[in-house]
């Protein structure tokens, strides 16, 4: 690793900050709100396979929508475009808020509350397909080439503190104030990012190719990716360590009925991994992950799935919460140089694609983590299903530093010199 000359470059840029104020609101609500619906549907049913269901309702659209979604976001402006996908996000968390009240819930049966829970979950993965390729091409254009680097990280680093405090204050509200003014508090946090966004003035539209036939369009962006073996082993590498490392998913289940810990201790274990990669993402502004990249890529993934399999293993509460701690850390630095990658890697003109790509890969892998972990739950177990998901992590890393030698090899230092 080497030293940064200055870690706060991208800081000193003021529409960045705005960026990076927007997006502490808008994931912040957006992982409050995952949890709260995970605590909900679960208190309903007692079933892990809902849990399940819930990540299936919004990968379902957002992979459908997301190569569109890219294709809109290139033609578009992307200041502009993001704005509307706060407001639509916005309206579907009231609805939600308004689902959860304990009045209206009383006068309905459990599964029409379940059903309009999922039905709100899908329409929120069409606007998360057009949240994603948004943010990701609208942070390229707030700051130079340069400062791609250091953005990232930043960026990063501001998502995984929405993570960290999200999660964990999502836990302690349910047994403080219930989950319907937990769920007011999400709504409050996304009309903070709408009036967050607004200082950022509109960005041009870099696309040489407006108007471009979709298909056209859609293909191009696909090649790209498909050719770029750097991007395509980078995103395919992170997409098999969530989709088989979503224990997160379960974690209703162990706090509820394996470890016994109840709506505190569930903070606690869904806050403990975003701390560990809030950590390494802020030591990360400092020290540089770029040099031997693919080594470092490699390694972490695989200490993810060791610290998902002592986690699936474990009994005891401090023993899990140390595994996900340090499955963050491992996690934190997977996502510094992916981002970095695909910052650095991506033209300008095909940013959205490439980010909607991106999303399909490894944003949407997440709920399909959830959605295999509630199956193979309900196939074998909650501890089998857990341990299979870190075996799988270690043999698919394993795999891939082996018959990707280029790829182990990566040295981003270069290619920036």
């Amino acid at each position: 690793m080497t030293r940064r000359k200055d870690p706060f470059s991208a800081l000193r840029i003021k529409e960045f900050r705005w960026f990076l104020a927007m997006r502490l609101a808008m994931v912040l609500a957006w992982s409050m709100q995952f949890v709260l619906i995970e605590w909900e549907v679960y208190s309903i049913t007692k079933d892990p396979w809902s849990l399940g269901l819930i990540g299936l309702m919004e990968v379902i659209p957002a992979i459908a929508m997301a190569l569109f979604a890219g294709h809109i976001v290139d033609q578009s402006e992307k200041r502009g475009l993001l704005l509307k996908c706060l407001s639509g996000l916005t309206l579907i968390s009231t609805l939600m808020c308004l689902l959860v009240q304990s009045e209206l819930t009383a006068l309905l049966s459990k599964d029409t509350v379940l059903f309009c829970i999922y039905a709100l979950v899908f329409l929120g993965g069409i606007v998360r397909a057009f949240i994603i390729p948004s943010v990701f091409s609208l942070l390229g254009l707030t700051v130079p080439k340069q400062e791609y680097a250091n953005a990232a990280t930043w960026s990063s680093s501001t998502w995984q503190i929405a993570a960290v405090f999200g999660p964990a204050f999502a836990g302690f509200a349910i047994g403080w104030i219930g989950v319907f003014w937990s769920m007011v508090f999400v709504v409050s946090c996304l009309v903070a990012a709408l009036l967050l966004l607004t200082p950022i003035r509109p960005k041009p539209i870099l696309n040489p190719k407006i108007g471009e036939p979709i298909a056209k369009s859609l293909k191009e962006g696909i090649s790209f990716v498909f050719q770029n073996k750097t991007i395509l082993n980078a995103i395919s590498l992170d997409m098999f360590a969530v989709l088989f490392g979503g224990a997160v998913a379960l974690l209703p289940v162990f706090a509820q009925d394996i470890l016994k810990v109840g709506s505190e201790g569930f903070g606690i274990l869904r806050a403990a991994p975003a701390i560990g990669s809030l950590l390494t993402m802020l030591v990360a502004t400092s020290l540089s992950l770029n040099h031997n990249a693919g080594k470092k890529l490699l390694l972490a993934v695989f200490g993810f799935g060791i610290c998902i399999l002592v986690f699936g293993l474990s009994t005891n509460f401090w023993i899990s919460v140390v595994a996900l701690f340090l499955s963050g850390i491992t996690d934190g630095i997977s996502v510094v140089i992916r981002q970095t990658i695909l910052q650095i890697y991506t033209p300008d003109h095909m940013r959205g694609r490439v980010s909607s790509v991106n999303s399909i890969f490894v944003g949407s892998s997440n709920e399909l983590g959830a959605f295999e972990s509630g199956l193979t739950s309900r196939l074998f177990g909650v501890v089998p299903a857990v341990v299979f998901g870190g075996i799988m992590t270690l043999v698919v890393t394993g795999t891939m530093g082996v018959v990707s030698p280029k790829f182990r090899n990566l040295n981003i230092e270069k290619d920036l010199a």
